[in-house]
């Protein structure tokens, strides 16, 4: 069994609101050394498999097909075995 912890951010040059919406929220609450924030997503996934390679493949089709949006999203992700299963 394994967990994949799969990271989706924006691709550069992509407006990000939520970020700078929160960098102005911080700075009024008095954190101006907080120069830039950028949003993610962050999904934990257990994946029923022995086999890290089909997990792999797994995670980049649900990258590929829901998780991301190509044209906007940049993803990447870790595989990590399930201790004691």
């Amino acid at each position: 069994m394994f967990i994949a912890d799969i990271r989706i951010k924006l691709k550069k040059g992509v407006a990000d609101p939520e970020g700078k919406n929160t960098m102005k929220a911080l700075e009024l609450l008095g954190f101006y050394e907080v120069v830039a924030v950028d949003t993610s997503k962050f999904f934990s996934v257990k994946l029923d498999t022995q086999d890290e390679s089909e997990a792999r493949t797994q995670v980049e089709k649900m990258c590929q097909n829901l998780l991301a949006n190509p044209v906007i999203n940049e993803y990447s992700y870790d595989i990590r075995t399930v201790e004691g299963a």
